[in-house]
């Protein structure tokens, strides 16, 4: 099972994403966790590596099970694990070979060409307190089929 580790950044009501060529969708930076690297370890690496600046003080948002399916045959399945930060040290990108880099305002990600899995993670991530948990079923053409989402609130 594939691991991905992705890292929302929000600074002044705007979330920094990347537009990937492929789809022309918006994600946010992130890619897949190396052997022996922590969920915590990747998110920062893949978000240093794809925005040129470094994030403080992330947060756990949210755990993910992502499943793909053609027909009634499960054909994969990968963990998701998504990070926010606040704070960002350096000036991003504005393009790398994994994409463009724009900021967005929050109320925008609602309008982006993006999985719908994904607009419900990271509006999560941007706006809820606790850590949301779930499983999003796709078809091979990531149409979302169905969602399971769970959320708890931190202790304090």
């Amino acid at each position: 099972m594939q691991r991905i580790a992705n890292l929302l950044a929000i600074q002044d009501g705007k979330a920094l994403l990347l537009q990937k060529p492929r789809r022309g969708w918006y994600v946010a930076p992130g890619g897949k966790m190396e052997s022996g690297e922590s969920i915590y370890e990747a998110a920062t690496r893949e978000f240093i590596e794809e925005t040129n600046v470094t994030p403080k003080d992330i947060h756990l948002k949210g755990v993910y099970t992502m499943v793909i399916k053609d027909g009634d045959e499960q054909v994969d399945e990968w963990m998701l694990f998504t990070f926010v930060t606040h704070t960002i040290e350096g000036e991003p990108f504005k393009q790398t070979r994994e994409g463009v880099l724009e900021w967005h305002t929050i109320d925008h990600i609602n309008e982006l060409p993006m999985a719908e899995g994904d607009r419900v993670n990271l509006l999560f991530a941007a706006l809820n307190e606790g850590i949301q948990y779930g499983t999003f079923v796709y078809t091979t053409d990531f149409e979302l089929l169905e969602q399971k989402i769970q959320k708890s609130n931190e202790l304090k």
